[in-house]
């Protein structure tokens, strides 16, 4: 695969940032592994990351790039600091950088499929809650959409008893604005989704994990509400040794298109 460091301009934060992406690339005497390319312009993964990352993290601590190699994917990785890519109180846009911008640059700068079963999004804790709110505020971007651990009932995290998001994060991403019934609340998300055209939808999460209760609240709400997702609920904490292990099975789940 070819790895890109990708450092440009952004007009909607502002200032200068950076994606780490990788692109398909078929080869076949390369030892330990092999690549698979396309005949077409490739599907892409959108992957996210959590609230003390960037868009290197991916690559750091998990085996991405030996996963996606052999499915022919592009993986778009992009940066967003600490704003649970929200448009921030008193920070910066970052859900319309994610949303609107990031996509649009991703397709002028790289050969990419724009067509919506070739179009995914993951990521995790901050960033599964990311993956899930585009996928239910655009639905229609996307083929499939999977939440690692996620943080996914964000606005009972505001005073929650054990595990609070840090007070300046709130401040910062969401001032003093109610969260609740929210566009940047998953759980009214799926009240408004609810009968349109969804991706797919996948929730993973460690029983260890601190998130692993915001996870049941999701699931539970999104079957209420009659929302299809696959779930998985096993054994794991908030760390990197599950996250490597549960990457690889979104990868097998997406519903990547035979030949590309």
């Amino acid at each position: 695969m070819a790895l890109m460091r990708c450092d440009f301009y952004s007009e909607v934060l502002g200032l200068s940032t950076s994606m780490t992406v990788l692109l398909p690339q078929q080869t076949s005497s390369q030892i330990g592994m092999s690549g698979s390319a396309p005949q077409g312009d490739p599907p892409v993964l959108y992957l996210l990351h959590g609230l003390s990352d960037d868009d290197t993290t991916w690559l750091r601590r998990t085996s991405i790039e030996r996963y996606v190699a052999p499915l022919g994917l592009a993986v778009v990785m992009p940066q967003v600091a600490r704003s649970f890519y929200a448009d921030e109180e008193h920070g910066n846009r970052y859900w319309t950088f994610l949303s609107t911008e990031l996509p649009r640059l991703c397709h002028e700068f790289f050969r990419l499929s724009a067509r919506r079963e070739d179009t995914f999004v993951a990521g995790l804790s901050m960033g599964g809650y990311g993956a899930l709110k585009w996928a239910l505020r655009d639905p229609g971007r996307f083929a499939a959409a999977a939440s690692l651990s996620g943080a996914l009932d964000v606005a009972a995290r505001h005073h929650h008893p054990t595990a609070p998001l840090d007070a300046g994060v709130w401040h910062t991403v969401f001032g003093g604005r109610t969260v609740a019934g929210s566009d940047d609340d998953t759980l009214a998300l799926l009240d408004r989704a609810a009968g349109a055209d969804l991706p797919a939808l996948y929730v993973a999460c460690g029983t260890e994990d601190f998130l692993y209760e915001d996870n049941l609240t999701f699931v539970a709400a999104a079957r209420e509400r009659g929302v299809p997702l696959t779930v998985d609920f096993s054994p794991g904490a908030h760390d990197w040794a599950y996250w490597d292990a549960k990457i690889q099975d979104v990868l097998a789940w997406l519903p990547l298109r035979a030949g590309g």
